[in-house]
């Protein structure tokens, strides 16, 4: 007891809880106010988004998170930040496993075998595509009901990812050169006015065009690029062929569980054998080398061999759109082209403006030192001297004549010189 007792004496007293806020009546605490719930439904990342089925073609509006959008589509975290509208990210066009993620301008969408997710937007453009979309949708589903009974089949058939891709990349495409073409509707008139009137006004019309058309010509040149890098690469063409892979894993599925029923239903017999690889022909061993798993350039496995021999349906619509995009280049890059011409020509106009002032200066200059002979002349006869030539009557009329025949022949000698060197126009 003395022990706890003297304990007590030597520590601090504990403040009540009551006391504890009573000490601070007008604190706050730092975290009062915040808004959590707010907080936790953005970092959740609900976004509104306009999904198109691919069969009917009908289109509505959802809400998703990126959890949900993760697991529905099997995308990692980082493609969906390319279509967050928050960041700005260059045009890309990603194939996956099960989806393709297309970043193309106002168009930020995901593309499935089963729907196209594209992000809720009041752009015109994107609603453009959404509708654009479902019309193509809508008729191709006609065209398939009037020709079920003949089974006829097109052989420009494409899947739904190519189709939806097709209309995006026609959208971007779209966007793109109507920007090129009021770009060149306001910039041509402008140049030629330049020429003719050099003002700080049209200096200043001309630079903020020029900064529009780099800014714009890095946007065509993005978009490009990534169509010629998709072209370039088989795998990654190859990969983009959602439906066949999807028709593939559904077979496999299929064969799989009708294995299984026919296994269950004779029980003792096993219809598996193992394969030894050497007694394999060589040809089987080239087609399972052929067929091993490789990878993307953008790290999405897959076997090499989906839509291998039908590549040529997706390289062939890229290459349209490629076309397309490089006409569109190629009007900036002219574009470009008159607009440092039209900078030459007025750098050589600013020159010879400059060679004039420079030329008048000389003559100025050489003027000036002739008049200065007066002044010598005028500042020796002001002199207070006592000279009989000052006294005679013809004096001064004979100097002043003197003087300027000799002025005059020096200012004429300086002006021969300076044709003679080339420093005058002849």
């Amino acid at each position: 007891m003395a022990a706890d007792d003297y304990k007590e004496r030597l520590l601090p007293t504990k403040p009540s809880t009551s006391a504890a806020t009573s000490v601070f009546p007008g604190h706050h605490s730092s975290f009062q106010g915040m808004n959590f719930t707010g907080l936790k439904k953005r970092g959740q990342g609900l976004r509104s988004w306009i999904r198109v089925d691919a069969v009917t073609g009908a289109s509505e509006e959802i809400e998703l998170d990126k959890l949900t959008i993760m697991r529905r589509c099997d995308l990692p975290p980082r493609d969906l930040r390319l279509l967050d509208p928050l960041f700005v990210y260059p045009s890309t066009i990603l194939g996956r496993e099960r989806a393709i993620v297309v970043n193309l301008e106002q168009i930020r969408c995901i593309i499935t075998a089963d729907e196209v997710l594209v992000l809720n937007s009041l752009d015109p453009y994107v609603l453009q595509y959404v509708e654009e979309l479902r019309r193509r949708l809508a008729l191709h589903v006609d065209g398939e009901t009037a020709a079920f009974g003949r089974q006829v089949t097109s052989p420009d058939y494409l899947p739904f990812e190519f189709r939806a891709l097709e209309i995006a990349l026609e959208a971007a495409c779209t966007f793109l050169d109507v920007q090129a073409s009021e770009l060149e509707i306001e910039a041509y008139p402008f140049l030629d006015e330049l020429t003719s009137k050099i003002s700080t006004k049209n200096l200043e019309r001309v630079r903020r065009l020029k900064s529009r058309l780099v800014t714009l010509t890095r946007r065509v040149q993005k978009v490009r690029d990534e169509i010629e890098q998709l072209m370039d690469d088989d795998g990654d063409m190859a990969e983009m062929y959602l439906t066949e892979k999807k028709n593939r894993m559904e077979n496999s599925c299929y064969a799989d569980q009708s294995l299984s029923i026919y296994n269950s239903a004779i029980p003792g017999v096993s219809f598996s054998a193992p394969v030894s690889p050497v007694s394999s022909p060589p040809e089987s061993r080239k087609l399972d080398k052929t067929s091993n798993l490789t990878r993307s350039r953008h790290g999405s496995v897959r076997s090499s061999d989906y839509g291998a021999e039908r590549i040529d349906e997706l390289e062939m619509l890229l290459e349209a759109y490629f076309v397309v995009i490089d006409n569109t280049l190629n009007k900036l890059t002219s574009l470009k082209e008159y607009i440092d011409d039209t900078e030459d020509f007025i750098n050589i106009q600013l020159d010879s403006v400059r060679n004039q002032l420079i030329q008048f200066e000389l003559l100025l200059s050489t003027g000036t030192f002739v008049f200065a002979i007066f002044g010598v002349v005028a500042g020796v006869f002001g002199m207070n001297f006592d000279i009989s030539f000052f006294k005679e009557p013809l004096a001064f009329r004979w100097v002043l004549l003197i003087t300027g025949v000799f002025g005059l022949l020096l200012f004429t000698g300086f002006f021969c010189f300076f044709r003679y060197r080339r420093l005058m126009p002849l």
